[in-house]
């Protein structure tokens, strides 16, 4: 559970969980275009076009993060959620992989008549 606290401890807590997010969907995006320019399938001006407004955008948000003087904060949730996508997948690795049918079909009966 994220505490985002009260006050100005609840608008700081709700900026740091939300420049956080956006830094998750940056990195995301930027490994799309990584992607899409191995592929072949993005032209140099877009390649061009995509560098510069990511560059823009992070760089935004470095800037809000030291305005905001919040950039302890996200680098300290982000651990945490790093921490967190770890241990899920470590579970993910440790569990079985059995697959239960649900006792119900989604097209109407009983899942075991079909």
């Amino acid at each position: 559970m994220i505490d985002v606290g009260d006050g100005e401890n609840a608008r700081d807590g709700l900026l740091t969980l939300v420049i956080t997010v956006v830094e998750l969907l940056l990195e995301a995006l930027e490994r799309e275009a990584v992607r899409r320019m191995e592929s072949d399938t993005l032209s140099p001006t877009e390649i061009e076009r995509l560098g510069q407004q990511l560059a823009t955008i992070e760089a935004e948000l470095e800037q809000l993060k030291r305005d905001e003087a919040i950039t302890d904060d996200v680098e300290e949730l982000r651990g945490d959620l790093d921490g967190l996508v770890e241990q899920a997948i470590q579970r993910l690795e440790d569990e079985p992989s059995t697959v239960e049918r649900p006792g119900y079909s989604v097209f109407g009966g009983d899942a075991s008549e079909q």
